[in-house]
């Protein structure tokens, strides 16, 4: 990133809006902060900007100990000029557990390894390598300030391979030992009994929209939202194929905008994969400003269809969302939650939790298909109807085979034409399911009943062109008119 007087603004502004878009390296202390860090303000001339994190490590500076950089939000989709470098990215926060190689990066991308180390290099100026480690040291950098964990411990979850090759990267890149990280942190840390990283976004964020939003379409036994916080169980495996079963809660800091992630320690050898679906579900990497831009035209639809600060609700589990639409088709959200729940008790696995009203994980798709056909019997049982039992047998014998693959690495209109093509999923579901679990932001779903009763008087056809004016956000733009018509229900 060029050296510019605008970037200099920005980071004498402490401006928000910025924050994760570049980072400050300061040769006089060669520490790097976020354009929001509130320490003594450096001069210009000893200044140097960088796109990420990496960029600037890579150059030789430490992370700064007082704005965290590794609670800098990300980027979005959409802002980047290379959208393969910046799915990359994305999994590599994901994975950086894993192990994998950048071979099978490259090959779960659909490129050549060499193809997207010089896409990768072009757009972050460093090398997916590179860029993988200051994941991994970010992360560990978390651990070592928000949470008692062992210090080995730390390094497994970070995908370390071993302890002292933590130790020995650790200290090379940040000049101390991880140790001496811990005296940064309070009493209150050292005493919790559970794990808790924060997570970063760029404010305003509309988190009692968002709670509202999953709260009406939480799943029995899976999901709850007590006092502003939201509560789940989840079940992922290890990069060996290990059940990591667990739970987590949200909750917000407006404060410090991070959200906090609480997680028991059955889930910290998933940490990573944890980490990146809690993004995703609660849209971290979005612009605020950028949406806003374009969709702050909708009030002069009608005076408050949009507010600044909307966020895409996405997903931890993308076959639990997909079967959760498929019930919800035609009844209202409330019975499509007891129909989900009591699939969970039905299939799902027990799990015991502190947290009242968590009790099972959601069954994974390879749980359907063993029942085979008589899957089918086993909803109806339940109250499925038989064309949603069959839709979502066909679902998870998809997904269990590899066909349909529901991550941010693929095309979401693919997928859609794939999800189509299965008998009981029509435009409608095949749109919010995107929606929801690629965080696809482009989707629009002019059949709706509550966005034809947010904007009355027009036809479906009628949506959709108006929506023509609300690229590449319309998927923001569906949330924003649920959002207010929730809003005016509750007013009556």
């Amino acid at each position: 990133m060029e050296k510019n007087d605008p970037l200099y603004s920005a980071f004498c502004a402490h401006d928000p809006r910025f924050d994760g878009r570049f980072f400050v390296g300061v040769s006089s202390t060669m520490i790097y902060c976020r354009p929001v860090c509130r320490a003594r303000l450096p001069q210009r001339k000893n200044c140097t900007f960088f796109s990420t994190a990496a960029q600037a490590e890579q150059a030789g500076y430490r992370p700064c100990l007082l704005c965290r950089p590794e609670l800098a939000p990300g980027s979005s989709r959409t802002d980047a000029a290379s959208s393969l470098a910046r799915r990359a990215a994305r999994l590599m926060e994901e994975n950086c557990g894993s192990g994998d190689n950048l071979a099978q990066l490259a090959e779960s991308l659909g490129c050549s390894d060499r193809h997207l180390r010089r896409v990768f290099e072009g757009e972050y100026h460093v090398s997916p390598v590179q860029y993988l480690q200051t994941c991994r040291l970010l992360l560990a950098k978390s651990l070592l300030t928000d949470t008692s964990l062992h210090i080995t411990d730390v390094a497994m979850a970070s995908g370390f391979q071993s302890l002292r090759r933590f130790n020995h990267v650790f200290k090379e890149k940040y000049g101390l030992a991880p140790t001496d990280l811990r005296k940064h942190m309070s009493r209150e840390k050292r005493e919790r009994s559970n794990v808790v990283v924060s997570l970063g976004y760029r404010p305003p964020y509309l988190w009692e929209e968002m709670i509202s939003f999953l709260a009406r379409r939480a799943i029995p036994g899976v999901e709850t939202v007590r006092e502003g916080t939201y509560c789940r169980t989840l079940s992922l495996q290890t990069a060996k194929g290990a059940p990591a079963r667990g739970w987590l809660a949200v909750s917000n800091d407006p404060r410090r905008n991070v959200l906090n992630v609480t997680l028991s320690e059955a889930l910290l050898p998933v940490l990573p994969q944890v980490l990146g679906r809690i993004k995703n579900m609660f849209d971290l990497y979005c612009s605020p400003e950028a949406v806003g831009e374009v969709l702050s035209a909708m009030n002069e639809l009608g005076e408050g269809l949009f507010v600044k600060g909307v966020r895409l609700p996405g997903c931890v589990d993308p076959f639990e969302m997909s079967v959760r639409a498929i019930l919800g088709q035609q009844i209202t959200v409330k019975a499509a939650s007891t129909l989900a729940g009591r699939l969970v008790e039905e299939l799902g696995e027990r799990l015991d939790t502190p947290v009242e009203g968590l009790t099972h994980t959601f069954p994974a798709p390879q749980r359907v298909v063993e029942l085979g056909d008589s899957a089918i019997q086993r909803l109806g049982e339940l109250g499925v109807i038989r064309g949603r039992a069959e839709a979502i047998l066909a679902l998870a014998r998809a997904i269990d085979s590899g066909e349909l693959t529901f991550d941010q690495c693929r095309d979401p209109e693919e997928e859609m034409e794939k999800l189509r093509r299965i008998k009981g999923i029509g435009g409608w579901t095949a749109s919010y399911i995107a929606m929801r679990t690629m965080a696809w932001p482009d989707a629009f779903l002019e059949t709706d009943a509550g966005i034809r009763h947010a904007l009355p008087g027009r036809t479906p056809r009628e949506l959709l062109a108006l929506s023509e004016g609300w690229r590449p956000w319309r998927s923001y733009a569906a949330m924003s008119l649920w959002n207010w018509l929730e809003k005016k229900e509750n007013e009556v």
